[in-house]
């Protein structure tokens, strides 16, 4: 599932833990009493510094944007990637919610997207399950040859280290430039602002709807 799904599909039913929609389809009821109050300001800081594995944070895991792999740790996303482990959710849960609390697979849990592969795995190499649709044909398509083409034969156009970094706390204006960098780059805190910011914002707007689904964020109020 992608954060932008993960989102999408979050929205009914964090809004019908908050009560609201209707089931009619149509317009929903004007609001009654007083106005809501404004949406609160969250300090993200927590939420970078939280440990994640022994001795590493979330900043860590996110900041340089590659897999991290302890041999001397259970392998697991985020220490290293199983096919099957739940990446974007792990990596969206780590970014907002208290995952010392509530266990790197909080959001995994949700009834929001599929619970497995839509085709098996497969149980020898290369593992992933066989593709939807049909190869081209010989002469057509990229036809690289990963094991012998030099590395000048292929561009770069996205980075997917660790998936929903790009996607989620990497704002419109900087994903370009983001994905044509590199690890090395990210070691200069280049994007550190720009991931602290974004960060805060989406908290700032989705923190309401978090809390009302019994979530404990890991952000917290700035004063």
């Amino acid at each position: 599932m992608t954060p932008r799904q993960f989102l999408v599909l979050a929205a009914p039913l964090l809004l019908a833990a908050c009560g609201g929609g209707g089931d009619d389809g149509g317009a929903p009821a004007p609001p009654t009493g007083p106005p809501p109050p404004a949406a609160a300001s969250y300090n993200v800081q927590t939420c970078l510094d939280q440990v994640i594995l022994p001795g590493m944070t979330t900043a860590n895991i996110v900041v340089p944007d590659t897999i991290k792999l302890d041999l001397n740790q259970p392998t697991s996303f985020p220490n290293g990637r199983h096919i099957s482990d739940s990446a974007i959710d792990r990596t969206i849960a780590m970014l907002f919610m208290d995952v010392p609390r509530q266990g790197r697979d909080v959001l995994a849990r949700l009834p929001l997207g599929p619970q497995a592969n839509d085709v098996p795995f497969r149980t020898s190499f290369p593992y992933l399950a066989p593709p939807h649709g049909t190869q081209p044909p010989p002469g057509q398509g990229s036809n690289f040859n990963f094991r012998t083409d030099p590395f000048s034969a292929y561009v770069q156009v996205d980075r997917m280290a660790n998936p929903a970094v790009a996607t989620v706390v990497i704002g419109s204006s900087q994903k370009n430039p983001y994905n044509d960098d590199s690890p090395a780059v990210d070691g200069t805190r280049k994007y550190v602002t720009e991931i602290t910011s974004t960060l805060t914002a989406l908290t700032n707007a989705l923190a309401d709807d978090f809390t009302a689904r019994g979530l404990h964020l890991c952000a917290r109020p700035a004063t």
